[in-house]
């Protein structure tokens, strides 16, 4: 088993919580310190805002209860664990079949062998990647059918709740796939493991067929 090292989830001072205007940012719950981002899900990429800025590709930001018939994903700063929970959410482990979407998905950053920079895992410690046939502007997966049995998407219910450790809010964002389920995309791009992969630093897919690699906290390629 790879030896796997977490960093601490990110909490951002006021510089951070100041992102673009599209994005409403959540403080302070329940007397916590964690920030987030409430982004209402849609089948295409929303128009530019008036300051020019771009929200999260094929997902909008914005107030609970307003998403105009989408159902809001509540991004959240801190782990599921410091929210009370415990378990999985939902989410399954190797070539397992996700018959349903998780209720709430964990991004964690971790460092191991034989990556030298961070890369993301969920909350079974499965390592996450992306895929260079999908596009980040837009948001665009090309992974469906065999494809998607083989490479997992990360997926989460209507409503539901992606927690971090070590991950940017800012970078967080989701799109819609052609079968209707939520797809979390990291700097635009969708997230997949692998299903071969079946234990915690398992990287069984890094490189594979020279397009899949593993995904850093910021959407990039995390390489050797």
């Amino acid at each position: 088993m790879t030896s796997l090292s977490t960093r601490p989830p990110s909490r951002g001072g006021a510089a951070r919580r100041a992102v673009v205007a599209s994005v409403l940012v959540l403080c302070g719950a329940a007397g916590l310190s964690a920030c987030g981002k409430t982004i209402s899900i849609g089948d295409s990429s929303p128009p530019a805002t008036s300051s020019g800025a771009v929200p999260s590709p094929s997902s909008s930001a914005t107030a609970p209860g307003q998403g105009a018939g989408n159902s809001a994903l509540q991004v959240v700063d801190s782990t599921a664990q410091d929210a009370g929970l415990s378990g999985t959410g939902g989410t399954v482990v190797g070539a397992a079949v996700q018959e349903a979407p998780p209720k709430w998905v964990q991004l964690s950053a971790v460092t191991s062998a034989p990556l030298s920079g961070a890369h993301l895992i969920n909350i079974n410690q499965a390592s996450l990647y992306r895929f260079d046939a999908d596009t980040a502007d837009p948001s665009q997966t090309a992974c469906t059918g065999a494809c998607a049995v083989k490479w997992p998407p990360v997926t989460v219910q209507e409503g539901g709740n992606v927690y971090l450790a070590g991950v940017d809010p800012k970078t967080v964002g989701a799109i819609r796939r052609p079968d209707g389920q939520v797809q979390i995309t990291v700097g635009g791009w969708p997230v997949y493991r692998f299903s071969g992969d079946s234990k915690p630093g398992d990287l069984n897919g890094q490189g594979l067929d020279g397009k899949w690699f593993a995904v850093s906290p910021t959407g990039e390629k995390a390489t050797r």
